[in-house]
């Protein structure tokens, strides 16, 4: 891992997190400035941390050119989830179906996209420690934003 200057704080928070998320316990962190502050290696060394600790880490990152696709960031999130979707129930499938592009219907409630998302990520996280990162959320698209928030 690469040492990261003067940022003694960060990585203790990170390392928090990651120490929760060991015993079972859910976390978020959120880091926010300026660009070129660093925001972007320090999720590198929190995967680098996390990956070293056993965990599965699942990454998505913004991208102004995909910030109009509804769901574009959710569907980098989750893709290599989604054979864990079967589990979930019915109207869940459908509906994180939909808004992945899976299967056809119409646009899905944003609310059951989101409850099928916290149920995904809760079915991998069974088997494993599961850490999901998230860099320039700022290019998020609206869709995926809401329910990752």
């Amino acid at each position: 891992m690469t040492h990261l200057l003067g940022r003694h704080a960060e990585r203790e928070a990170v390392e928090k997190l990651l120490t929760r998320a060991r015993s079972g316990h859910s976390g978020a962190l959120v880091l926010h400035g300026e660009a070129g502050i660093g925001k972007t290696a320090l999720l590198d060394h929190a995967r680098a941390a996390a990956v070293a600790s056993g965990f599965r880490v699942e990454i998505s990152v913004g991208v102004e050119s995909e910030s109009q696709f509804a769901f574009a960031g959710l569907h980098q999130l989750c893709a290599s989830l989604l054979h864990h979707a079967r589990t979930l129930p019915e109207p869940q499938q459908t509906a994180l179906g939909v808004a992945l592009g899976q299967q056809a219907g119409d646009p899905p409630d944003r609310f059951l996209v989101g409850l099928a998302t916290l149920n995904l990520l809760a079915e991998v996280a069974e088997e494993r420690p599961l850490l999901c990162l998230v860099d320039d959320a700022q290019w998020l698209d609206d869709a995926s934003a809401q329910v990752l928030a």
